[in-house]
């Protein structure tokens, strides 16, 4: 299936990968377990950036409060609800409609008011929101430009867009599908290193769709740390964009 067919940038094969992982998505021990590990850095960074783009308090419990927030490939929410806590009303995008009905279900158990829609991009119909987030995902469309284009145009004219992903280096093929899917501690086939894009090729489709690429920041993992923020780029990294 290609974007052009579809009128979207969803992969249907891999929106079925991660569906059947939607049971475990909140068990920290699970299938799942390197998310829970990624989402303290994830939600450092983007503290980060937010405190930086709108001049907040950095010891402000809800700096989102007022703010409308959009995380696509949301899978079971494990961004959306620090989001949600943070003050934001957020909304949460999924392909896979197993992962959503999961997402909804915790979210309604932990008191949280999200949004939830299953589909793609498409299912925004032009609104904007303040922050735009995208975790991991990019790698797993049918067409990265449209996606991309799709992501800016969700954006406001004063917002913030963050997203992750991993880098094509020899390091990612390694760590990522040698080691982490050979192992067992990704599931195998969630990924495809062919599909991963480099912070220029990235960059490159931000400028495209009208956005400045304000921030690259690295994120490494080693032994004793864990995940980290990092120079280096070679394994995954951030990136921040504002409209230009």
């Amino acid at each position: 299936m290609n974007a052009s067919a579809s009128g979207t940038t969803i992969d249907n094969k891999e929106a079925a990968h991660f569906g059947a992982l939607a049971k475990d998505w909140w068990d920290p021990k699970g299938s799942s377990a390197m998310l829970h590990r990624l989402n303290p850095v994830r939600l450092g960074y983007i503290r980060d950036q937010i405190d930086r783009h709108w001049n907040l308090d950095e010891h402000d419990l809800r700096p989102l409060a007022g703010k409308s927030a959009v995380d696509i490939g949301c899978g079971a929410g494990l961004l959306c609800e620090p989001l949600a806590r943070l003050g934001a009303h957020v909304t949460g995008v999924d392909a896979a409609p197993e992962n959503v009905a999961v997402a909804a279900l915790h979210a309604q158990g932990q008191g949280l008011a999200i949004d939830y829609r299953g589909g793609s991009i498409d299912e925004l119909a032009g609104e904007k929101f303040d922050l735009v987030t995208s975790m991991e995902v990019i790698e797993h469309v049918t067409d990265p430009a449209a996606f991309v284009k799709g992501l800016a145009d969700a954006l406001t004219p004063e917002g913030l867009m963050i997203l992750s992903t991993p880098n094509r280096t020899s390091l990612s093929r390694l760590a990522m599908i040698t080691i982490g899917e050979g192992t067992g501690r990704i599931p195998r086939g969630t990924h495809d290193w062919s599909k991963f894009l480099t912070p220029p090729e990235l960059t490159a489709l931000l400028e495209a769709a009208g956005l400045e690429v304000i921030d690259i920041t690295g994120m490494a993992w080693s032994p004793t740390r864990g995940f980290s923020l990092s120079d280096d780029k070679s394994l995954d990294y951030f990136v921040t964009a504002v409209r230009i």
